[in-house]
């Protein structure tokens, strides 16, 4: 069965959440009240786009936390995995694990997706940006891997 996504929207709540990350440390969205945060959904670690997307992020981590952005990139990677991308590619930012894609659900990007012929259910490459009240500000949907850093920026401008 396949299921389609209903990604909440600017103006909605964003959904409290605990998730390990690739240092094995439960964080949650709750730690950062009072600062924006960009979570930011990528469907694998260390695949081309999610490796372009991660990177990007990581050389442009001084201008988003000049402006008091936390990044968090979640997908439905072990730990283990996780740790494997941060340390391969110096990753600057919390990866976090959603092995049961339950934050995924409650963001509404987890569902139905064609890729190379095959059609399953997993996560779609979506960012919210979410202030320091934990109301969504932006929800992201139209970007390139190597530009989503930018698009980050121009939104925070």
């Amino acid at each position: 069965m396949t299921t389609p996504i209903s990604p909440l929207q600017a103006g909605d709540k964003a959904p409290e959440f605990a998730l390990q990350n690739q240092h094995d440390e439960t964080i949650r969205l709750s730690d950062f009240a009072g600062k924006p945060v960009l979570v930011y959904f990528y469907p694998k670690a260390m695949t081309p786009g999610c490796t372009v997307q991660a990177q990007q992020l990581r050389d442009h981590q001084a201008e988003l936390a000049a402006k008091g952005v936390v990044v968090m990139g979640i997908s439905p990677d072990p730990v283990k995995r996780l740790t494997k991308f941060a340390e391969r590619d110096q990753l600057n930012f919390h990866l976090l694990a959603d092995e049961d894609h339950a934050v995924a659900d409650a963001f509404g990007v987890w569902g139905h997706k064609k890729f190379m012929g095959k059609e399953y259910d997993g996560i779609h490459r979506l960012s919210f940006l979410i202030g320091a009240d934990g109301t969504i500000t932006h929800f992201i949907n139209k970007f390139k891997t190597k530009d989503h850093h930018q698009v980050v920026l121009d939104l925070l401008d």
